[in-house]
């Protein structure tokens, strides 16, 4: 049964509709990342869930109860901002235990709830600091221990780490998780970023234009997405588009392996930069290296072939195979391939 349920959630602010419809059943202790561009509706749908926004049609429901029409402060749950929102004048202990203040808790388990909480955050030496003084990652840990002391039944992130660094950020990524799974809290955060979806998340819900695209787990949406906005938002792909021809695709004057599953008509075919490898002699298709782009752990090309351009990437274990110039042939397998009808969620 779910312990978070979207049924039909609609937002519209006159003519503009920011959310179109979305319905999404969320397990209790399930970590969920709504994940999209910007202005796909995913902060409105985190607002909503929060009390912040009124749905204009559907419903939310909390195990079992109906709170679409409760204020935020009734709903109880665990907020964490971009901007974490931390009072200023309030010592890291004050701001804690400030949502403890506003439901009457007595001074007592105040002092002792904040105290385990920022043991659990790792803050336990930073009570008696003001937020001017902390760190970023710092300052993140107080949020998170505020929206947690409360005991809340759903944690809400809102971009929690846009602020951090990349280094910071993924260690927040790391700590975050950790601590999600030591609570067992249902959380659901929402990014842009999709290597922070796909690491911390249960599931991914792929947000586009106000609708939902593809809703599974992150290796699932990555290997199997559902469409060519999927497949691009969510790492890079090759997207050709072609014809069913037989058991082959024809992009252009070239036949590509697929397993087609009886799929018929105009398609989009799909393939993932690194399931491409060199040819030494012929491959599916010839193409021309016309950049290549040093990433560390991997090499980026880029190429002109007869199906449009394409990209490879080919893990970096010494030297780059190819230069700009060189004439290689490319060559996947075609259980590597995904082929969805024209348009699909696109």
């Amino acid at each position: 049964m779910a312990f978070l349920k979207l049924e039909s959630l609609r937002k519209a602010y006159g003519e503009f509709v920011a959310v179109k419809e979305c319905s999404l059943s969320i397990g209790e202790g399930e970590f969920v990342c709504l994940l999209g561009p910007s202005g796909c509706g995913k902060t409105t749908t985190l607002q909503m869930i929060a009390g912040f926004v009124e749905p204009t049609e559907g419903r939310i429901i909390l195990n079992g109860a109906d709170i679409t029409r409760l204020g935020p402060s009734k709903r109880g749950l665990g907020i964490v901002f971009q901007s974490y929102a931390l009072f200023p004048h309030m010592t890291v202990a004050a701001n804690v235990a400030f949502g403890l203040e506003m439901r009457a808790i007595a001074k007592r388990e105040r002092r002792e709830r904040v105290a385990h909480m920022l043991d659990l955050v790792r803050l336990d030496g930073f009570a008696d600091r003001y937020p001017r003084q902390l760190s970023g990652g710092q300052r993140q840990r107080v949020a998170l221990a505020r929206a947690l002391v409360i005991e809340p039944s759903v944690l809400l992130l809102d971009e929690p780490m846009g602020a951090l660094d990349a280094l910071l950020r993924e260690e927040m990524q790391i700590e975050l998780r950790a601590l999600q799974k030591r609570l067992g809290i249902t959380t659901i955060m929402v990014t842009h970023d999709q290597v922070e979806a796909m690491s911390l998340a249960d599931r991914v819900v792929l947000l586009n234009n106000g609708s939902v695209e593809q809703v599974a787990e992150p290796f699932a949406m990555y290997e199997h997405p559902s469409g060519r906005f999927a497949s691009t938002f969510l790492g890079k792909s090759n997207v050709l588009a072609g014809d069913v021809s037989g058991a082959s695709v024809l992009v252009g004057d070239q036949e590509l392996p697929a397993d087609l599953a009886g799929m018929s008509g105009a398609v989009d075919y799909i393939i993932r930069p690194e399931k491409i490898t060199f040819a030494a002699a012929g491959g599916l298709v010839r193409g021309q290296v016309t950049a290549r782009v040093f990433l560390g752990d991997r090499w980026l090309y880029q190429l002109d072939t007869p199906v449009g351009p394409m990209q490879v990437i080919d893990t970096n274990v010494g030297l780059p195979k190819a230069v700009e110039g060189d004439a290689v042939g490319l060559v996947w397998a075609a259980e590597n391939a995904r082929v969805v009808a024209r348009g699909a969620a696109s």
